[in-house]
C-alpha cells in the first residue's frame, strides 16, 4: 500500500470571536495556510501510479481558488473559519478524486495543524 500527499498554499483572513485569545482572535487577521491531501492505494501495473496526480491538481486548484485571498468568514459552506472546518471543507471537495484518506491544514506561523480522516464507520 502506498500513500501520496500533494499540497497547496493559500493566504486568507478570518476572525474568530469568543475565543480565549481575545482581541487577537476577534479582529480580522490573516494567515498563510498549507493544505495537504493524502491518497492511498496500490500503483496501477500499467502506469505505475496510484493515481494521475494531474487529476488531483485540477481539483486542488479549484479549492485553492475558493480560499486564496478570501475572508473565510464569508464562505457559507465553511461555517466558523476554524482549522477543523477548513479540513472538512477541503475534504468535501476532493474526496471523490481518488482514495482520499486524510486532509491536513497547517498554519505554520502559529505552529498549528489539523487533520481530517473522513467519516468513520
Amino acid at each position: 500500500m502506498w500513500e501520496l500527499t500533494k499540497s497547496f498554499r493559500f493566504e486568507a483572513a478570518h476572525s474568530l470571536p469568543g475565543t480565549t485569545l481575545g482581541e487577537a482572535s476577534d479582529e480580522v487577521h490573516g494567515h498563510s495556510f498549507r493544505a495537504e491531501i493524502t491518497i492511498r492505494g496500490t500503483p496501477d501495473p500499467v502506469t505505475g501510479m496510484v493515481m494521475d496526480l494531474g487529476l488531483l491538481e485540477q481539483r486542488m486548484a479549484e479549492v485553492q481558488k475558493m480560499l486564496d485571498h478570501k475572508w473565510l468568514n464569508k464562505i457559507e459552506a465553511l461555517g466558523a473559519p476554524t482549522l477543523e472546518n477548513l479540513t472538512r471543507f477541503i475534504w468535501d471537495r476532493v474526496q471523490h478524486t481518488g482514495r482520499v484518506v486524510r486532509v491536513s491544514v497547517h498554519r505554520d506561523s502559529c505552529g498549528e495543524s489539523c487533520a481530517y480522516f473522513g467519516p468513520q464507520d
